[in-house]
């Protein structure tokens, strides 16, 4: 077996965005007359057979659907969660109709949505009224809605996740009333709502809080393990965006940031990832078997691996677009508990001789006092592992998830974890009462599948 330098060209590429894939559902439901069509997430790992699928077309019918359709009622965007907040024997319903630019105000720098809209979708529309999203996740093909729901975040120490540039909702509730509520209007809906994993009702459209255009400058380099975690924090405090993958058996990182300038733009490189994802994988399936070998080999080409620069807008710099599917578990933890927790999750890995080979992603995110945010009350550091969605990830997850937990992480709620809701009403202390607007507002329970219902009450 022999390496060459087109060999660590690849898998440069990859492993600077092997946790960045694509490759979301159809953005098109269609209804279904009968029977509806199964239906599955991105990854395969979740999938329901309702009784109906529907995407209304205007607000009268979603509010005719919220109200007469086979319950639980479960708005779907892209399938990106990894948990079953979806699956239903009821009603699953698309927003993809209701999506794309309402509205924009220069001297605000707001701009409302529809709920439906892809993220990659806003970077564009706001170019052209002049205004960015002040930051961006590292995927954009999920719904706006949906990503808000969740929890979505970008990385960056002084930035909050997505749901903190919410300015304003209209959510269709239970009763099929329309709801428009913001920091001054209904403002404890607005404070259960910015994330509420669809519980509260149908988000219909959703006011951004954003900036001027603005070019990022981004650098991407390897960089040895200890000396990364060592330096993390300056280099969160430094970089408007900073984030690191950690590779698991070599003992190396890869390091990116972002930062603002007004050097010309100079475009990423298109290249062909999934070529070297394959070459990755391959590593693990021929060296797995000696990790010093597998270290040695990943080494020499992580080694090799260019310092990379180039130059964009905003939109076009954080995310990236892939095709390989993985499960996904992310725990929160407070900022001062993330070194020591990584390389626990490293050593627990290694020494236990765990097969996997995508990194494990490190990101900072400002708190927040959002009642369901992973964030509320702290500074964090996000942690994430991936397992290809054809190997079985339950082996990897139940070697990290304890060690997630000891150091204090609240799970994203969109990524697999077996938290049960008398832990989360310790870990959210609002959970109460996010569930006391959600009995307002939806008393008989027309959002609650079997999952949501066990999650956010204990039935």
């Amino acid at each position: 077996m022999t390496y060459s330098r087109r060999d660590a060209l690849k898998l440069a590429a990859i492993i600077g965005a092997l946790p960045l894939f694509s490759g979301f559902a159809s953005r098109n439901v269609e209804a279904q007359s009968g029977r509806a069509l199964p239906w599955r997430n991105w990854s395969g790992g979740q999938t329901a057979n309702p009784a109906a699928r529907v995407a209304p077309t205007g607000l009268d019918q979603l509010i005719d659907i919220v109200r007469a359709s086979p319950g639980p009622v479960r708005a779907v965007g892209a399938g990106h969660s990894f948990t079953p907040l979806v699956p239903t024997g009821g009603t699953i319903l698309s927003l993809s109709r209701f999506s794309g630019l309402k509205d924009a105000d220069r001297a605000s720098m707001q701009a409302t949505f529809g709920a439906g809209t892809r993220l990659g979708d806003i970077g564009p529309a706001l170019d052209q009224v002049g205004q960015a999203m002040i930051n961006m996740p590292d995927i954009d093909e999920q719904s706006l809605a949906g990503s808000i729901a969740t929890g979505t975040h970008g990385t960056g120490a002084s930035l909050t996740a997505l749901p903190g540039y919410v300015t304003g909702l209209q959510v269709v509730s239970g009763k099929g009333d329309v709801i428009d509520c913001d920091a001054t209007s209904n403002a404890e809906i607005f404070e259960a709502a910015r994330i509420s994993l669809g519980a509260l009702g149908i988000v219909t459209e959703i006011h951004l809080q954003n900036r001027e255009p603005y070019r990022l400058h981004r650098a991407v380099w390897v960089e040895e393990f200890d000396t990364m975690v060592d330096k993390a924090e300056s280099l969160a405090a430094k970089h408007r965006n900073f984030e690191f993958y950690t590779i698991p058996y070599s003992g190396r990182c890869l390091a990116i940031t972002h930062d603002e300038t007004d050097a010309p733009i100079r475009p990423r490189q298109v290249t062909n990832d999934d070529e070297g994802l394959e070459q990755l994988k391959l590593l693990e399936d021929w060296l797995g078997w000696s990790n010093w070998l597998r270290r040695k080999v990943t080494n020499t080409i992580a080694d090799d691996i260019p310092r990379e620069e180039h130059v964009d807008r905003s939109w076009k710099i954080y995310p990236s677009d892939r095709a390989v599917r993985f499960n996904e578990m992310e725990y929160h933890l407070p900022a001062e508990n993330g070194p020591a927790a990584l390389r626990a999750i490293k050593n627990a890995i290694e020494d236990n001789d765990v097969d996997v080979w995508f990194p494990f992603e490190y990101r900072f995110v400002k708190g927040d006092d959002m009642w369901l945010s992973p964030f509320h009350g702290r500074d964090s550091v996000s942690i994430a592992v991936h397992r290809y969605f054809k190997e079985d990830y339950q082996p990897l997850f139940r070697v990290i998830e304890p060690i997630f937990r000891k150091f204090g992480g609240r799970p994203h709620w969109g990524k697999l974890h077996t938290m049960t809701h008398q832990e989360l009403s310790v870990a959210y202390p609002r959970l109460k009462d996010f569930n006391r607007i959600r009995q307002e507002l939806d008393p008989d329970g027309r959002f609650l599948s079997p999952y949501l219902r066990a999650l956010l009450t204990g039935a």
